[in-house]
């Protein structure tokens, strides 16, 4: 992914765009529905607005998430954070390192409390093995993201330019 104004790839935009799953996620709809009104038809900017009216979040939740006062709270928390993760300005939106510690946590909440004998459940998850512990610093992410993602290669200098594209 790439910043419009600049070119260029940052982890800001990836954050964006996660934010954007959660929100798909909490409420089942997609990110760009054309089949909404005018007013829901971005699932961040509607999302935002209904984030915002206490009264209304809970109708926003995908009602095929069976909730109740203990599942609103990790519900509020996902959503809190897909807020944060779609800020407008990208220095607002979190690191990718405090998102993931947020779903850990709850991922931790909400993992089974009895095993009936076997420890892996009928989809292959141990929950037994405990989720790796990651340093989410500049060597897992890698120091300069832009070095991640292979240059253009030159062929395509001479054959097409950003421009031609529009």
């Amino acid at each position: 992914m790439y910043t419009a104004v600049t070119g260029r790839v940052t982890t800001k935009v990836d954050v964006y765009s996660f934010g954007v799953i959660l929100m798909e996620l909490l409420t089942g709809r997609k990110a760009l529905d054309d089949k909404r009104s005018e007013e829901e038809v971005h699932l961040a900017t509607w999302f935002r607005r209904m984030y915002i009216n206490k009264d209304s979040f809970p109708k926003a939740i995908d009602e095929t998430i069976e909730f109740n006062e203990e599942t609103l709270r990790s519900i509020n928390t996902v959503a809190e954070l897909a807020n944060q993760c779609s800020a407008r300005e990208p220095q607002q939106r979190p690191d990718m390192s405090h998102v993931v510690n947020v779903l850990v946590s709850l991922v931790l909440q909400w993992k089974p409390a009895e095993q009936s004998g076997d420890s892996e459940d009928i989809y292959g998850i141990d929950y037994d093995t405990p989720l790796p512990q990651f340093s989410l610093d500049s060597t897992f992410f890698g120091a300069n993201t832009l070095t991640s993602i292979p240059s253009r290669p030159s062929e395509l200098d001479s054959t097409f330019k950003s421009g031609q594209g529009r």
